[in-house]
C-alpha cells in the first residue's frame, strides 16, 4: 500500500481501516492468545453481547464476547474481577478501532491448568479412552459398593447416609485416599486398583466441590489410565454438578455429586420390595389364571375321555339295549293286546256260530249211526237210529216216518 505521499493517490478511509484490518489477520500471535488483566465497564447488552474492558497499570484494551461464545464463560462476569481471556484481536473497521474478541474467558490463576486440562482431555479422548463402546453397564443391585475418597471428608458422609437410607443391607468398602494435594492422584489410582482386586460390585471414586486446583488430581493421568483399566464398574462423582473432570470421561458413568453417585450405586431397598410384591402379585394372578385354563382343559379332557371309554362306552350301549329291550317289550305288550282285542272280536262272533251256543237256545244237533249230519229227510228212512244232541245230553232215537216240508227263509238266514 504505497502513495509516495502524493495527494492525489490518497486512500480512503474504509481502506486503511481495511489493511489495518488485514495486518492484524495475518498475525499469527494476535489470532490466538491469552490476555490477562482486570475487567471494567463491563456491561451485559440485550442482544446477549457482553462488552468490558482490560486494564493493568499500563493500559486499557476493549473487549467483546458475542452471544455466540457465552458458553466460554463458566461464571458472572463483573467489574474488578482479574481474568484471562482468550481470543484475538482485530479492527473493527466502521469506528477504526481494536478490540480483543473473547472466545473464553476464566478466572485468573487458572488459565494454565485449564489449558493443561484441555491438552491431556484431546490427548486421552484420541486415545480412546472416553469411548462409549468401553464403558461398562452399572449394576442395579449391587451388595459391596467401593468408595475411592477422603475418610473425613463430606462426600463419604453423604454417600453414608444415603446408602443407609436407601439399602441398609448393602456392605461399603472405604479405601482412605488422598484427594488433594501432592501424591493424590497416585493414592487415588492405589484405591481404585485395591479395590478392583477386592471384587465389589461398583466403585464410586470423587470428593467434594473445590477449586480447579484442589480438583486436579482427578485430571491426572495416572487416574484416569486407573479407572479406564478397572475391570469393575466404576461411578465418578468429583465436586460439584458444574465441575467436569477428566476422570468424569473416563469413568462408566458420571454423578454430578457424591450423595448422587451413592444413589445410581445403591438400589432403593423399599422400591425394591414393591417391585418384588408387585411382581410377586402379577405372578400369583398369571399363575391363577393359568391353573384355571388348566383346569377348564382337563376337564373338557376328562369329559370326553368319560365319554370315549370302554367302560361308558358300553354302560352306553347297555341303557341302549335296556331302552330297545323296553321299547321292544312295549311293543309286543301293544301287539299282544291288539291279538287279544282281534281274539276277542273273533271268539265273540265264533260263539254266534257255535252249536251249542244254539242247542242253549233250544235247538239240537241230530247226526245218523255213522256220525254224518243229518240236514235233510231225504238222508233218513223210517226204521234208522239217530242220534239227537241237545244242551245238557244226547237222545237216542229211531225215525218212524220222514215228512219234506218246505225251508223256513228266516232260519235259512239265520244259519240254522
Amino acid at each position: 500500500m504505497k502513495n509516495n505521499g502524493r495527494p492525489d493517490q490518497a486512500y480512503t478511509v474504509s481502506q486503511v481501516n481495511g489493511y489495518i484490518k488485514n495486518m492484524f489477520t495475518q498475525d499469527f500471535l494476535l489470532v490466538r492468545l491469552y490476555v490477562r488483566g482486570e475487567v471494567s465497564n463491563c456491561k451485559y447488552h440485550n442482544s446477549g453481547h457482553i462488552y468490558f474492558s482490560l486494564k493493568d497499570k499500563g493500559g486499557t484494551l476493549n473487549g467483546v464476547m458475542f452471544a455466540g461464545q457465552r458458553r466460554g464463560l463458566s461464571f458472572p462476569l463483573k467489574d474488578g474481577q482479574q481474568v484471562l481471556v482468550l481470543g484475538s484481536v482485530s479492527v473493527y473497521e466502521r469506528d477504526g478501532r481494536y478490540q480483543l474478541y473473547a472466545k473464553e474467558i476464566l478466572l485468573d490463576g487458572v488459565g494454565q491448568l485449564y489449558e493443561q486440562f484441555a491438552r491431556r482431555k484431546e490427548e486421552l479422548e484420541e486415545m480412546g479412552m472416553f469411548a462409549q463402546e468401553y464403558k461398562k453397564p452399572i449394576p442395579f443391585y449391587s451388595r459391596r459398593v467401593g468408595v475411592v475418597t477422603a475418610p473425613r471428608g463430606a462426600a463419604i458422609q453423604d454417600i453414608c447416609n444415603i446408602s443407609r437410607r436407601r439399602n441398609p443391607y448393602v456392605q461399603l468398602i472405604l479405601y482412605p485416599a488422598k484427594v488433594q494435594g501432592e501424591g493424590s492422584a497416585e493414592s487415588i489410582a492405589r484405591g481404585i486398583q485395591a479395590l478392583d482386586a477386592c471384587g465389589v460390585d461398583v466403585i464410586i471414586v470423587g470428593r467434594g466441590g473445590g477449586s480447579i486446583e484442589d480438583l486436579w488430581a482427578f485430571n491426572e493421568e495416572i487416574v484416569a489410565r486407573a479407572i479406564f483399566s478397572c475391570q469393575t464398574p466404576v461411578i465418578s462423582a468429583v465436586g460439584h454438578e458444574t465441575d467436569t473432570t477428566i476422570a468424569d470421561y473416563v469413568a462408566d458413568l458420571r454423578a454430578p455429586t457424591p450423595s448422587a453417585a451413592a444413589e445410581l450405586a445403591v438400589a432403593d431397598f423399599e422400591e425394591l420390595l414393591q417391585k418384588l410384591y408387585g411382581y410377586q402379585s402379577a405372578l400369583y394372578s398369571t399363575m391363577e389364571y393359568q391353573l384355571e385354563q388348566r383346569r377348564d382343559r382337563l376337564e373338557r379332557f376328562q369329559l370326553r375321555l368319560f365319554h370315549l371309554s370302554p367302560r361308558q362306552r358300553l354302560y352306553e350301549k347297555r341303557m341302549r339295549a335296556a331302552e330297545l329291550e323296553n321299547r321292544f317289550e312295549m311293543g309286543m305288550e301293544q301287539i299282544f293286546d291288539r291279538v287279544r282285542s282281534a281274539v276277542a272280536l273273533y271268539a265273540e262272533r265264533l260263539e254266534g256260530f257255535s252249536p251249542l251256543r244254539k242247542l242253549s237256545q233250544g235247538y239240537s244237533y241230530v247226526t245218523a249211526r255213522e256220525g254224518s249230519c243229518v240236514t235233510q229227510v231225504g238222508q233218513v228212512v223210517p226204521g234208522d237210529m239217530l242220534r239227537i244232541q241237545v244242551r245238557d245230553g244226547l237222545i237216542h232215537a229211531r225215525v218212524q216216518e220222514t215228512e219234506k216240508q218246505e225251508p223256513d227263509m228266516r232260519h235259512t238266514e239265520r244259519g240254522v
